[in-house]
């Protein structure tokens, strides 16, 4: 089973790498995921500056109990090899490749990869934010898969998708929602890890939670945070609640009674449960065992 499978990512947040106190602080937030960011974040006479400041960042004490991401510029860029030099130095959990838009991109990156001497270790995650990425994602993805390091996590930039079709953003994304459903739906056809896009305004929480509540609803796995105060509720709307957990064991139990072990359906408490219920218990009590252990670990 690959370990990374059920591994909590419901709040990835984005570290500017040019802000040495903000990487310092995040390693006492309470997310799954920290992005250190050497891309959008950064000024371009900045980059040099952001990539010593992570290097050093994660020599200092490194971040226990936390998945780590470095974000680097795009590929074919200025800064893109020099980026990847500090992912040799830094061995972060995963690297996210921005603006990742055909097969040729995932080509590039891995005879990149494999100049550089990065870690079997490190992860591939890809964003995607482009029209190009959007008009042929499930091809691209294939690529991903195709690749080495295989491509582990997808990343929705909604930002640059609004920008880059002058779709407008708000009214609940209304306009947006076709190509986000269609992001998910080729996430969980391949097997990827799927994480929304960030919320802009950090100061409206409702905003916030009610966009929250949106993507857990679309299945997304987790949200892309700009600010700490998002964090809390990112964990809460995706993890489990305690009555799905409670009707989870609820199922796993009944299929494991003798009279059930070989049943396709059964009769719970007046509604039909069929194995693949069991399947969906099984897989909500691997994750919400996961959250818990990794909240132990932070104590």
């Amino acid at each position: 089973m690959d370990p990374h499978k059920h591994m909590p990512r419901r709040s990835a947040m984005y570290v500017p790498a040019t802000n040495q106190r903000a990487m310092a602080k995040a390693r006492s937030i309470d997310c799954d995921v920290i992005i250190f960011d050497l891309e959008d974040a950064v000024a371009p006479d900045m980059k040099e500056i952001a990539r010593r400041n992570v290097v050093e960042a994660f020599a200092a004490e490194g971040f226990p109990n936390k998945e780590t991401v470095i974000r680097v510029n795009s590929i074919g860029s200025m800064d893109f090899d020099r980026d990847l030099d500090a992912v040799v130095q830094c061995r972060p959990d995963a690297l996210l490749v921005p603006k990742v838009s055909d097969a040729k991109d995932f080509r590039l990156l891995s005879v990149a990869i494999a100049a550089h001497n990065i870690a079997n270790s490190t992860r591939l995650w890809a964003m995607i934010e482009t029209a190009a990425a959007l008009s042929n994602l499930d091809h691209l993805l294939a690529s991903g898969l195709a690749g080495q390091p295989k491509l582990d996590c997808l990343v929705v930039g909604i930002n640059d998708i609004a920008k880059e079709t002058r779709v407008f953003p708000g009214d609940q994304r209304v306009f947006l929602l076709p190509w986000l459903m269609n992001i998910v739906l080729a996430a969980k056809h391949h097997g990827l890890c799927v994480l929304d896009g960030v919320w802009n305004d950090f100061a409206d929480q409702s905003g916030f939670d009610a966009e929250a509540n949106q993507s857990v609803k679309m299945a997304f796995d987790g949200k892309t945070l700009i600010h700490p105060c998002q964090v809390e509720s990112a964990n809460r709307f995706f993890s489990p609640s305690d009555t799905a957990v409670m009707e989870a064991r609820g199922i796993v139990t009944a299929f494991a009674k003798a009279e059930n072990c070989s049943a396709g359906v059964i009769n719970l408490n007046g509604k039909m449960v069929e194995r693949l219920h069991l399947l969906q218990a099984q897989r909500l009590l691997t994750m919400h065992d996961a959250i818990q252990t990794r909240a132990q670990l932070r104590r």
